[in-house]
């Protein structure tokens, strides 16, 4: 039976048809069906994890006290309309969870991730899922792609300790699209005796906070204004235009310009330890944290190698993930940014983190408040 849905589909596969050299790696990858010898894991414990929408992340152990084990995720593919501003422009989302982007998971080095994928028949369109932690088949995604009203079950061994993308990878043209429409993620794989600092010593944190980062590319109507859409597949010309043009309308965190301000803002206090782990599915960015710094930063995301300390702004590649430790020393207001200003500022890539505590004059003082500059040469003088 024709319905809608399957009309819409054909159309925007059509109109993909041009051939693309990963499209061609894709085919080669499903011709070769995996049929490796079969892997005993009889013996493993299974420990099932519900995931939690970012910025916050579910519970772990930060040093493994138990053996490598087969962790058990479930994901949901949520097809949706998102407000990604305060001026109610609205994107036709697909998301991981229902999330922008889509939650962090965490293990050790040495467990097995095993993710069960849905796709519920309410969807529009294909989807699956590209670990860039993950060894053989395109990260996953030559196993996972599933249509509407489908699912799929991947596992994969965390061999490299690290912060990874994960995103949606269904072939050609639909790759970047799906990612700039909210299709992203992270996983983190711990060390399983930790995080250790440039002098090989153990450390922890307090609170890890999951940041995406996100461009969108929402095309205009003829007098100016964001267009709004139907569904998924009726974007798609509107907005291949856009992302055509390299240049973003929105540069976000968490799906949506302010997701992290006002109410939504990050929590910590002096003294308390913070691990921020940044994505970026598409684009280069720089983490800066204003008022603070990056103590320790794995710039590359990846804990075999000694981190960075001492940053101001760190770079996070394109289709990669971080992270960059931090100890609060003064209270405030921070303001976590992409150092692209007008990135941060104009387009919406800003976050505020909320620090209660005492405030240190040796570390920052207001040695004069604002005064008129006739006054001010006056009290110089007496400056001590």
């Amino acid at each position: 039976m024709i319905t809608r849905r399957n009309a819409l589909k054909s159309a925007v596969f059509a109109s993909m048809a041009a051939p693309a050299l990963i499209q061609k790696a894709a085919a080669s990858e499903e011709a070769m069906k995996p049929d490796g010898a079969p892997v005993d894991l009889s013996k493993l414990e299974r420990r099932n994890v519900e995931l939690v929408a970012p910025p916050f992340v579910h519970e772990h152990e930060q040093v493994a006290t138990l053996e490598p084990a087969i962790i058990e995720f479930e994901m949901t593919i949520i097809e949706k309309e998102l407000e990604i501003d305060d001026e109610g422009t609205m994107l036709q989302a697909m998301t991981f969870d229902g999330s922008v982007p889509g939650p962090l998971m965490v293990v050790h080095e040495g467990d097995f991730v095993e993710l069960t994928l849905i796709n519920p028949e309410s969807n529009s369109m294909p989807h699956n899922i590209d670990f860039h932690a993950a060894t053989g088949g395109l990260g996953g995604g030559s196993l996972t792609l599933v249509n509407p009203g489908e699912m799929t079950v991947l596992r994969f061994k965390a061999t490299r300790p690290g912060t990874f993308v994960y995103h949606c990878a269904p072939g050609g043209p639909m790759i970047p699209w799906h990612v700039v429409s909210g299709m992203s993620g992270a996983i983190m794989i711990l060390p399983r005796d930790g995080l250790k600092d440039h002098e090989n010593k153990p450390i922890k944190y307090d609170t890890v906070y999951y940041i995406g980062e996100n461009d969108f590319y929402i095309p205009k109507d003829a007098d100016g204004n964001y267009m709004r859409f139907e569904d998924p597949g009726s974007s798609y010309a509107d907005t291949l235009e856009v992302m055509n043009g390299l240049i973003p309308t929105h540069v976000v965190f968490n799906g949506r310009a302010g997701a992290l301000t006002g109410d939504n803002a990050l929590k910590s206090t002096v003294g308390k330890t913070v691990l921020f782990v940044h994505s970026q599915a598409n684009r280069d960015t720089r983490p800066h944290l204003i008022g603070g710094h990056g103590d320790l930063v794995w710039e590359t995301g990846k804990f075999n190698n000694p981190p960075e300390r001492d940053l101001e702004t760190w770079f996070i590649r394109g289709g990669s993930a971080g992270a960059a430790l931090y100890t609060f020393l003064q209270p405030g207001v921070y303001a976590y940014v992409n150092h692209n200003l007008i990135e941060a500022v104009n387009l919406g890539a800003t976050a505020h983190v909320v620090v209660d505590g005492e405030w240190d004059n040796e570390l920052m003082a207001q040695v004069t408040e604002p005064t008129a500059l006739a006054d001010a040469y006056k009290s110089k003088k007496a400056l001590p």
